[in-house]
């Protein structure tokens, strides 16, 4: 007769693999206030430097912040990978013109960082003028010591009407 013994099989292994397994998670969402602001300030100017890039059209600095499984959702609920993004993006029939963002706010959890706020987007779409007012949440992940975004998500903020 032949027994198979697992993990599972041990009440005292599986005790121990579970505070191991605790104490890896909580390690990897423990970091100092420097290290927080360290990494925020990095993100932000990151972030500043992909707004830049996309407005230029930099076509090498959009792609080298994405990662290889980037997903990006529109306010219409429509997604995206990398290519389409980086064809529509850079696309001669869409100018975007300078923008900034408000209520800009940075969240780390370990090797992941939610970078949030709000813009009014304005440019011209073939030809014509275009106004864009929404809230984002774009995902980086640290992957290979590397910040990068992996998900843009957008939605639209209705216009008010004037009072």
């Amino acid at each position: 007769m032949t027994t198979h013994r697992h993990l599972g099989g041990s009440p005292g292994l599986a005790a121990m693999a579970i505070v191991l397994m605790s104490f890896l998670v909580s390690c990897s969402y423990n970091h100092s206030e420097s290290d927080l602001k360290t990494i925020s300030m990095a993100l932000k100017a990151q972030a500043d430097d992909w707004d830049r890039a996309i407005i230029s059209k930099n076509l090498d600095k959009i792609a080298d912040n994405m990662s290889a499984d980037f997903r990006h959702i529109g306010k219409t609920g429509d997604v995206s990978d990398k290519a389409t993004f980086l064809r529509e993006i850079i696309s001669p029939d869409l100018i975007i013109h300078p923008y900034s963002v408000e209520e800009f706010d940075i969240r780390v959890y370990g090797d992941c960082a939610l970078l949030s706020g709000r813009t009014k987007m304005t440019g011209m779409y073939e030809g014509k003028p275009f106004q864009s007012h929404y809230r984002y949440v774009d995902t980086y992940i640290r992957h290979k010591g590397k910040w990068v975004v992996c998900q843009v998500q957008i939605t639209a903020i209705p216009e008010s009407p004037a009072t």
